[in-house]
Formats: structure tokens, C-alpha cells, sequence
């Protein structure tokens, strides 16, 4: 069965490298085009194409498929199937309708929950203790199409949704494997989402940074978790503006927003109900630090 592997970051080379190890038959690996990246705005390979290249692979980075080049030269390759992980391009239907067996996508999420460009970190904003990956059928709809199969793992109480992203390579590479294995030996099960029970995962932004703290601490917890490390909470603290890296649930009662203390291990906020413990923070300016060893360098009168 010959298969175009479609994607992007980390999470798509891991799977990449996974049909590789197993000995599947991989022709060509579609990836973004290079990007600046860094402080030195220096180019940069994608994680699917430095591994595409690694392994011999042929590698092609269109801007996109509107033009009737581009389609045609994805159909000279005459993939059974394509593979798609964090390609970060919705493929028109001209892309789909190429391989004779589909289309297949690995999805953040357990679909039909989260469809959309932020699955895991609207999971991990919303205080969900599981989530998974789905195999899926593309379709014209965006993360619409049937499903095949879902692996399931659990999400830690303080764990970041890039913490998060990295346990999800493991499972997501296994179940792209399994699902492609299934489909050379034959046809796959496909299951209808059902529109009940859709929800949708909406692109983060930089207006969502700020820290409600009227609202409760399992909240906040989440609100940074869920964002870190894009686009990251900020709150104002004592007149200084800061990225907030790291929080823990804590005891503690006053007005939400209020200083509560600073204790060994962090600095202690009252939030709507409960407050938080900010381990981790980062001034304007300046560098990510302990919460303990940057007002120890900077005196709070509390």
C-alpha cells in the first residue's frame, strides 16, 4: 500500500518515523513550506521534512493545492492512501478525491469533542482529566469525517497542554500504524460522528492571555495550563505586567487578584474561590525565573 504522509511539527514526524520503523511504504512527505524561526529569523525545516530527509524521503512543500500543478503532481505519485497529521492545510476536495482508499487524519482529540485547530488546549482549558487521539476520514468539513478508531490517555492535574502535546506523539504514531495496517489487510470499520455531541476547539490568541482572577482557582490552574506555551497567561502584579508559566491550586481566601503572600515555593494569589500558587513567571523584559527567586531580587511589600 503506498502512502503520502502529510504534516508538519513534531507530532507528525513522530508518526512519520513510526510507518518508517514498521515498514510501511511511504513515497513522499507533503510539509509546509520553511519558515524563519528564532530570534534570528533564520529558515527552518519543518520536524516532518528534516525526517522525510533523514530517511530518503521526497519532500514537497506547497504553499497550498489551488493550482492544477501542484494536484496533478500529487496524483503522478499514486498514493493508495494519504496520511495526514498536523498538516496545517485544509486539502480541497480535489486532494481527497486522488487516493483510492481515502484520506485518513489523526486528530487531537476524542471526536466528535474539540473539532477544530485547538483540540488539546481547549481540553486542557476546559479541566478535562482525559482526552485522546482519533483516526479519522477526511472530509470536506473540517475534523467532520467518520471515524475509525481512538486511543485514550489521561491528563495530568498540572500538566501544560504542550506537556500534554508531547505524550500524545507516542499514541498518535501507534494508532496511525494500526490504522494503516488494518487498511492493507482490508476494509476498515467506519463510525458516523454523531452531531449531538459535537464541540469545537477554536484558535488560540493573544487576547485570551490575560488572568481572570474573579473566576475559581481550578480555573485560572487551568487558564495558564491551557495556554503554555502559546500564547501563554499574563497577569498584573504589583505594577509589573508578567507571563505566568506555572501555577498550583492552594489554599487561601481575599479579593480576587489580591497578593495573599509569598511563600517557599511560590506567590500566593486569591482568586474568585481559592487561590493559586505562581511557581513560575517571566517580567517583561525579562527571563523565565522561580516565582521565589525573582522577588527575592525584587522586594513585594504584600
Amino acid at each position: 500500500m503506498r502512502i503520502v504522509f502529510m504534516g508538519t511539527p513534531d507530532i507528525a514526524a513522530a508518526c512519520l518515523k513510526r510507518l518508517l520503523a514498521d515498514g510501511f511504504d511511504v513515497a513522499a512527505a507533503y510539509t509546509q513550506p520553511d519558515r524563519p524561526k528564532g530570534r534570528g529569523m533564520k529558515t527552518a525545516f519543518s520536524a516532518v521534512k528534516e525526517a522525510a530527509l533523514a530517511a530518503g524521503i521526497p519532500v514537497y512543500q506547497p504553499e497550498n493545492f489551488r493550482d492544477g500543478e501542484t494536484v496533478e503532481a500529487l496524483r503522478a505519485l499514486k498514493p493508495d492512501v494519504i496520511a495526514v497529521v498536523s498538516y496545517g492545510r485544509i486539502l480541497p476536495q480535489s486532494v481527497l478525491d486522488i487516493p483510492p482508499r481515502g484520506c485518513i487524519n489523526i486528530h487531537a482529540s476524542i471526536l466528535p469533542k474539540y473539532r477544530g485547530s485547538a483540540p488539546y488546549q481547549w481540553a486542557v482549558l476546559d479541566g478535562l482529566t482525559e482526552t485522546g487521539v482519533t483516526a479519522m476520514y477526511l472530509c470536506r468539513e473540517m475534523d467532520a469525517g467518520d471515524m475509525i478508531d481512538v486511543s485514550t490517555l489521561p491528563i495530568g492535574p498540572n500538566e501544560t497542554a504542550g506537556e500534554l502535546l508531547r505524550r500524545m506523539e507516542e499514541p498518535a504514531a501507534a494508532l496511525l500504524s494500526k490504522t494503516l495496517g488494518r487498511m492493507a489487510a482490508g476494509e476498515v470499520e467506519r463510525t458516523p460522528q454523531d452531531p449531538a455531541l459535537v464541540s469545537y476547539a477554536p484558535m488560540l490568541d493573544k487576547t485570551m492571555s490575560p488572568i481572570d482572577w474573579s473566576r475559581t482557582a481550578a480555573q485560572v490552574h487551568n487558564h495558564v495550563r491551557g495556554l503554555h506555551p502559546w500564547p501563554v497567561a499574563t497577569a498584573e502584579l504589583a505594577g509589573t505586567k508578567f507571563k505566568i508559566h506555572a501555577t498550583v491550586i492552594a489554599e487561601g481566601s481575599g479579593a480576587p487578584g489580591t497578593i495573599l503572600g509569598l511563600t517557599k515555593t511560590g506567590l500566593l494569589v486569591a482568586c474568585g474561590q481559592g487561590a493559586v500558587e505562581i511557581r513560575e513567571l517571566q517580567a517583561e523584559g525579562g527571563k523565565r525565573m522561580a516565582a521565589p527567586d525573582y522577588f527575592r531580587g525584587h522586594p513585594l511589600e504584600v
